[in-house]
C-alpha cells in the first residue's frame, strides 16, 4: 500500500539545456522525487540557437511518466500530487498551428543572435536611435533578447508562418504558453495562456497596466490575436490531459495552478518577499534579481525592470531589478563540447582546482555578445594573456574566474541602482555544486555566498506557487508558514586589494571584446575565421608564436 505524506506539489521545470519533473511535500518543502532529460541545442549558422518545441514537450511527459514510476518504486502515493507548477526559460520563442497543433517552426532560444539585424532596422525608427525607447513601459532595452524581436524576424521569413496569421491559424507563446496549451489538451481545447513574469520578457507587455500594449504591437507590427492571455503567476489555468501520442496520464486531471519565468520561480524559492532581498541564478545564464516591492524601480546602470511575481488574480504585482548574463554554465559545456579540454562539468572543476590560478589568463565568454550592464551585441568571447605557460587548467579556471567577474559587473550595477550594498550574496542553480566557483565568487565579491541546502529553488518556486493557487490552497506563503532554509557559507579569503586588481584586468578585457561584430553581418556568415573550431585557430596561434621566437634566436 503506498504511503501518503500529506499533499504533494509537482513542479515542470524546463530549461534551456534540460527539462525536470520534481515532486515536493507542500508540509515540509522536502523534494521527494525527480527526474532529468538533457535537450538538444541546434546551432544552424553562427549566432543562430534554437530547440525543437516537440522534443521540449516529449521530454516533459517523460520526466512526468518517469518521476511517477520511481515514486511508486518508493511506495509514495501520486494521487496526492494536489497541482503541478511550470517554469521555463524565458524570452525562447515559439509560434504553432491552433488547428493541427504543430510547431510551425523551430523555438528560437533566448541566446540567439540572428535577430541583430532586426533590432537595427527598429533602431532607426526611433528618435535618436535610443535603445532605451521602450523602456518606460517594457523596463527592458531594445536587444535580440527579448521575444518581440525573435517574433519579428519570423513573421518576416517564415513564409509558413506569415500563412498560418493570416489565416488565423498561429498561435504564439513562449516555452510556458506552449507546455500549458498542450498539456490542458491542446487542440482539443488547450489553454493558450502565460503569466505575468514571462509576458514582461517579451517588450510587448506593459509592466503598467499589465495588458499587453497596442502601441508596443504596433511598433513591432505584431497582431494582437495571436499573443496568449494574460494571468497571474499563481491561479488554476486548466487540468492535466491525457496525452495521446504517448498514452500516458499518470496526472490526468491535476490542475496546473503555478507559473512563473525560471528566474522569477527561484526568487520565489529563495524565500525572497521582502523588499531588498536577492538572489543570484547560476545557470546556462547568470540571472541576479533583487525584489524592489510594488514599485517599478528603473536602473541607470543596465538592469532591467522586470515582474517578480503576482500570487493570484486579486493579489498585487512584485517588481524586481534584474542583472542578465548570458554565458555562465555554457561556458563549461562549451569547453567540454567545443574544445574537448573535459569530458564532463565536473572534470572543468578539477582542472580549475588543480593550478588554483588563471595565471593571469582572462576569459570574456560573449559568444552572444554582452548582456548586463553594457548590452552590447557586437561584442564576442577572447581569451587574452595567454602566455607559452598557459594550459587547459589555466583556461578552464579563466572560465569559472569569467562567471565570478560577470556577477560582479551586475552586483556592482544593483548596489548602486539599490543605493544599499547586498552585504551577503543568496545563490542556487546548477553551477553551485561547483565549489571552486562559489569560494571563486565569494573572493572577487568581498562578501558571503550562501547557498541554501535545498538546491533546487528554480523548481520550488513554481510548486509554492502552484500550492498556493486558489483552489488548491496546500501551501501557505505567509512568512510564518515558510519553511526555514539552511545555508552552506562561503566566505571571503582573500584580501580586497587583489580582488579589485583582479576584476581591474578582467575589465580590461571586457573592453578588448567589444566591437568584434559589425551588426550587418549578424544575419548571415561572418568572416572566414567564424568557420574554424576555435580550438584550431587557439593552438595554430600558439604555435605561430612559438615560431616566430625561434626564427628570432631567442
Amino acid at each position: 500500500m503506498a504511503a501518503s505524506l500529506g499533499p504533494l506539489v509537482g513542479a515542470i521545470d524546463q530549461g534551456t539545456s534540460s527539462t525536470r519533473f520534481l515532486v515536493f511535500n507542500a508540509g515540509t518543502a522536502e523534494l521527494l522525487s525527480h527526474h532529468q532529460v538533457e535537450l538538444k541545442q541546434e546551432f544552424p549558422k553562427e549566432g543562430w540557437v534554437e530547440q525543437d518545441p516537440k522534443e521540449i514537450l516529449d521530454s516533459v511527459h517523460e520526466c512526468v511518466e518517469r518521476t511517477c514510476e520511481k515514486m511508486k518504486e518508493l511506495n509514495i502515493d501520486i494521487a496526492n500530487i494536489r497541482a503541478i507548477g511550470v517554469t521555463n526559460q524565458r524570452e525562447t520563442t515559439v509560434v504553432w498551428d491552433k488547428t493541427t497543433g504543430e510547431p510551425l517552426y523551430n523555438a528560437i532560444v533566448w541566446l540567439d543572435l540572428r535577430t541583430q539585424s532586426t533590432v537595427e532596422r527598429l533602431l532607426k525608427r526611433i528618435p535618436g536611435h535610443n535603445k532605451s525607447f521602450l523602456k518606460s513601459k517594457t523596463g527592458l532595452p531594445l536587444s535580440t533578447y527579448f521575444s518581440a524581436v525573435k517574433l519579428r524576424w519570423l513573421l518576416d521569413n517564415v513564409e509558413e508562418i506569415k500563412k498560418a496569421v493570416e489565416d488565423g491559424r498561429a498561435m504564439f507563446g513562449t516555452i510556458d504558453s506552449w507546455l500549458i496549451w498542450c498539456l490542458t489538451g491542446g487542440i482539443n481545447g488547450g489553454i493558450h495562456c502565460t503569466d505575468v513574469t514571462n509576458a514582461s520578457r517579451t517588450m510587448l507587455f506593459n509592466i503598467h497596466s499589465l495588458e499587453w500594449d497596442p502601441e508596443l504591437c504596433k511598433f513591432f507590427e505584431i497582431p494582437m490575436e495571436i499573443l496568449p492571455n494574460i494571468r497571474s503567476s499563481s491561479e488554476i489555468y486548466g487540468v492535466m490531459k491525457i496525452c495521446p501520442s504517448r498514452e500516458s496520464g499518470a496526472l490526468t486531471g491535476v490542475p496546473i495552478s503555478g507559473c512563473l519565468g525560471d528566474q522569477h520561480a527561484a526568487l520565489v524559492g529563495q524565500m525572497c518577499f521582502q523588499d531588498g532581498q536577492a538572489k543570484n541564478t547560476y545557470g546556462t545564464g547568470c540571472f541576479l534579481l533583487c525584489n524592489t516591492g510594488q514599485k517599478c524601480v528603473f536602473s541607470e546602470h543596465g538592469l532591467l525592470t522586470t515582474l517578480a511575481y503576482k500570487m493570484g488574480k486579486d493579489k498585487p504585482a512584485f517588481y524586481a531589478l534584474e542583472g542578465s548574463v548570458a554565458i555562465a554554465g555554457a561556458v563549461v559545456r562549451w569547453l567540454r563540447d567545443n574544445l574537448g579540454i573535459a569530458s564532463s562539468s565536473l572534470e572543468v572543476e578539477q582542472l580549475a582546482a588543480a593550478v588554483g590560478t588563471s595565471y593571469g589568463c582572462y576569459f570574456v565568454p560573449a559568444f552572444s555578445g554582452l548582456y548586463a550592464p553594457y548590452w552590447e551585441p557586437s561584442a564576442r568571447g577572447i581569451i587574452c594573456g595567454l602566455t607559452q605557460f598557459t594550459n587547459k587548467n589555466h583556461i578552464a579556471f579563466a572560465a569559472l574566474e569569467a562567471v565570478c567577474f560577470q556577477t560582479r559587473e551586475i552586483l556592482d550595477a544593483m548596489n548602486k541602482d539599490c543605493g544599499i550594498p547586498l552585504s551577503q550574496l543568496q545563490v542556487d542553480g546548477g553551477m553551485t555544486s561547483n565549489k571552486i566557483l562559489m569560494q571563486l565568487q565569494s573572493d572577487i565579491l568581498c562578501i558571503p555566498v550562501v547557498k541554501p541546502s535545498m538546491a533546487e529553488t528554480t523548481a520550488l518556486g513554481a510548486a509554492m506557487a502552484a500550492g498556493a493557487a486558489e483552489g488548491v490552497e496546500v501551501w501557505s506563503l505567509n512568512p510564518e508558514d515558510l519553511t526555514a532554509v539552511t545555508w552552506e557559507r562561503f566566505e571571503p579569503q582573500i584580501n580586497p586589494e587583489e580582488s579589485e586588481y583582479r576584476y581591474a584586468r578582467w575589465k580590461k578585457a571586457v573592453m578588448k571584446s567589444m566591437g568584434w561584430e559589425a551588426s550587418d553581418n549578424s544575419d548571415g556568415d561572418s568572416s572566414i575565421f567564424s568557420s574554424l573550431p576555435f580550438s584550431v585557430f587557439v593552438m595554430s596561434s600558439m604555435l605561430m608564436l612559438i615560431g616566430a621566437k625561434y626564427l628570432s634566436g631567442k
